[in-house]
């Protein structure tokens, strides 16, 4: 078993700027994959970004060139930096440990508007 805390959202103007934090309750941050998945209202969860074991990183299509994903392994944590903000990336977002099953944090919500 192992427990996500996401930390970090909120409300941001459009062009705004926000990093979201997932801290996990074992080490697993650069062992295994980590990802950011995201759900708006009335959608179904999407992949955002995911870092694997190696560092490899993948993106969305929608947000390359906006989001970051990175890690910390020595405090068990991966971030997500999300830049240049956009209405449509308004959702609850998600931190995901594919463990061989997948494991999910709670969430945090991610509201973008003027």
């Amino acid at each position: 078993q192992v427990q996500l805390v996401e930390s970090g959202g909120g409300l941001v103007q459009p062009g705004g700027s926000l990093r979201l934090s997932c801290t996990t309750s074992r080490t697993i941050v650069g062992i295994y994959t980590m990802g950011w998945y995201r759900q708006a209202p009335g959608k179904q969860r999407e992949l955002v970004a995911t870092i694997t074991s190696g560092g490899t990183t993948n993106y969305a299509d929608p947000v390359k060139g906006r989001f970051t994903i990175s890690r910390d392994s020595a405090k068990n944590t991966v971030y997500l930096q999300m830049n240049s903000l956009k209405p449509e990336d308004t959702a609850r977002y998600y931190c995901n440990a594919a463990l061989g099953s997948d494991y999910w944090g709670q969430g945090t919500q991610v509201t973008v508007s003027s």
